[in-house]
C-alpha cells in the first residue's frame, strides 16, 4: 500500500515591511511521504519570504517538472520559481530558463561545504538567480512549531526576518550566497 501525504492547515500572518506588504494567507501544504517537517516548515517560510497574491505550493517532490513554490504571471508564464534543496546545475539551467525569477533556498550541513563549492561558479552564468542559505539554527527552529493546524507570523524588516507560531518565535539566520552583497 503506498504512503499518503499527510495534510497541514497554516493560518500565515505576514508584515514584510521591506516589500510594504501586509496579508494573511490561509494555506493547505501537503506533507510528502519522505519529506521531513523541517523541510515542509522551510516551505512555509518561503512562501512568507515571496509572498505574493498569486504565489502557490507545487508538486515539488510528488513531480520533479515543478518547484517547491512558483507564481505565475497573468499570460500563464513563470513569474518566480522557487527551490529547496541542493539542486544541480541542470535543474538551475532549466529553471532560470522558465522563470523570470529563480531563488535557491538551500539548506543542510552539506550545503556550505559540499554543494556550493561545486555550484559557485557556475552561478554566475544565471542573472536572474538568487541562492539563499538558511542556517541549520533556523532550519532547527522551525520543526517545534508544527502542528496540524498552525497559526504563524513572519515580520520582515531591514532584512531581518522574525517567524513564529503562537508560543514561540525565532529570528531566521539567512545568508545571500548569489548574487554577493545582495
Amino acid at each position: 500500500m503506498a504512503l499518503t501525504a499527510t495534510i497541514f492547515k497554516a493560518e500565515l500572518t505576514l508584515s514584510d515591511m521591506d516589500r510594504d506588504y501586509y496579508a494573511t494567507h490561509n494555506l493547505t501544504v501537503a506533507l510528502h511521504p519522505s519529506e521531513t517537517e523541517s523541510r515542509m516548515m522551510l516551505r512555509l517560510l518561503a512562501f512568507a519570504l515571496n509572498a505574493h497574491e498569486d504565489l502557490t505550493f507545487c508538486k515539488g517532490i510528488s513531480n520533479p517538472e515543478e518547484p517547491d513554490l512558483w507564481q505565475r504571471n497573468p499570460d500563464d508564464t513563470l513569474a518566480h520559481w522557487i527551490e529547496l534543496g541542493m539542486p544541480d546545475e541542470k535543474r538551475l539551467r532549466k529553471a532560470c530558463g522558465q522563470a523570470e525569477q529563480v531563488t535557491v533556498y538551500c539548506y543542510g550541513p552539506r550545503a556550505p561545504q559540499v554543494w556550493w563549492q561545486a555550484m559557485a561558479s557556475k552561478a554566475r552564468r544565471f542573472d536572474n538567480l538568487t541562492i539563499i542559505h538558511v542556517s541549520p539554527e533556523s532550519e532547527a527552529a522551525l520543526e517545534p512549531m508544527v502542528e496540524r493546524t498552525m497559526q504563524l507570523q513572519c515580520m520582515i524588516q531591514d532584512g531581518q526576518v522574525w517567524f513564529g507560531s503562537t508560543d514561540r518565535s525565532e529570528e531566521m539566520q539567512l545568508d545571500t550566497w548569489y548574487p554577493a552583497g545582495a
